[in-house]
């Protein structure tokens, strides 16, 4: 809104010229919705304290401690995050953009899905939330949604929209046709489910998130200016870059959460959080065309999921598990690991993918 309204007053006021700028833009969004979350952080703090009482249920076939020094730590701090990304992006973005709205639709109803998720964990005081399958359903009909939203809204010159980007190689994609919409379906879906599966230990989750959401803000700039794509050799997406503001809020309003989130947690953000932020990644990624670069800068994510299929897989097909506990971060703790030294070195990993994913610029 203070685009629409103060942007074009920069003409006769070249203070408010700030407001065309999408760098000013998007350190307005940070700051914003950083501002929000400590703000309200503490009073949602209490008021899901008070309506769930026990707090998110704690795994009994999970490592020891958490049963103990997790016991009665309210979920869904994802409210939070959401809350202060909304109300900053409403403010800063340009609510003209269709690929901010596509990006903005998917956080939210995979938001919903993770908020009912949550609500019926507590409510049973079980692990267990609703059909794992109808979840997914719905997650590949927002995804379905959202993909064919952004096929239309990028350029489809020479099968440009349906095509897959290939780190390395400069001008170059491979023409998915029909099949891209699928294939951006699982970007989506895979990138909200590898977060949910990393969101096991106080913090784990979200700095990555924050990391891969500035490798992505980064590359989007980039790939939305005519001139910088055309020197990087990196697929151009006209209006793109406007996404950035959307990151922007993410990382303001992850820190914001953070502050409370860090060890011990006084809250978790829960799948409402953990489910719409994956969902972010992986349409933003899809939206800028680095569907395979995401893989990399949010490489944590993958191992996570990835040693989840491993272990089902070898649990189905051997009898036997290959880690002590999937996820990979349970292992670690089933080893002795403290808690914080597992989440500050997984941190180190996010931090070493991120800058080997934004390296494929320039090997362009």
């Amino acid at each position: 809104m203070l685009y629409e309204w103060l942007g074009p007053l920069g003409e006769e006021f070249q203070l408010f010229n700030l407001f065309n700028y999408i760098t000013f833009r998007v350190g307005g969004a940070l700051m914003t919705a950083m501002i929000i979350a400590f703000i309200l952080g503490p009073r949602m703090i209490d008021w899901l304290r008070a309506k769930q009482g026990k707090g998110q249920p704690i795994r009994e076939d999970g490592p020891e401690g958490h049963i103990i020094a997790k016991a009665g730590t309210p979920t869904m701090g994802g409210l939070l995050i959401l809350l202060s990304v909304v109300i900053s992006t409403l403010l800063w973005g340009n609510l003209k953009s269709p690929f901010l709205w596509t990006v903005f639709m998917v956080t939210a109803g995979f938001g919903l899905i993770g908020f009912y998720d949550d609500y019926l964990k507590v409510k049973r005081q079980s692990h267990k939330g609703f059909s794992g399958k109808i979840r997914l359903m719905l997650e590949f009909i927002i995804a379905a949604l959202a993909v064919w939203i952004l096929t239309g809204a990028i350029p489809a010159e020479g099968g440009f929209n349906t095509g897959l980007a290939i780190p390395m190689l400069k001008d170059f994609w491979i023409n998915l046709g029909v099949f891209f919409i699928p294939f951006g379906c699982l970007v989506i879906v895979g990138s909200a489910n590898a977060v949910n599966l990393t969101d096991g230990l106080d913090g784990l989750a979200i700095v990555p998130v924050m990391i891969a959401c500035m490798a992505l803000a980064f590359i989007a700039y980039l790939v939305g200016n005519a001139i910088f794509s055309n020197y990087l050799g990196v697929p151009h997406v006209p209006g793109s870059a406007e996404v950035t503001i959307f990151l922007g809020a993410i990382i303001g309003a992850s820190l914001g959460f953070l502050w409370y989130n860090a060890p011990p947690a006084m809250i978790f953000m829960g799948d409402t959080g953990s489910l719409a932020l994956g969902g972010a990644l992986g349409t933003t990624a899809v939206a800028i065309k680095h569907e395979i670069v995401l893989a990399i800068i949010g490489g944590l994510f993958v191992l996570e999921a990835v040693s989840v299929i491993v272990q089902v897989a070898s649990f189905k097909l051997t009898g036997k598990r290959v880690f002590r506990m999937a996820p990979i971060h349970h292992h670690f703790e089933k080893k002795g690991w403290q808690e914080p030294t597992i989440v500050i070195r997984f941190w180190i990993i996010a931090i070493i993918l991120a800058l080997i994913g934004l390296s494929t610029l320039k090997l362009r």
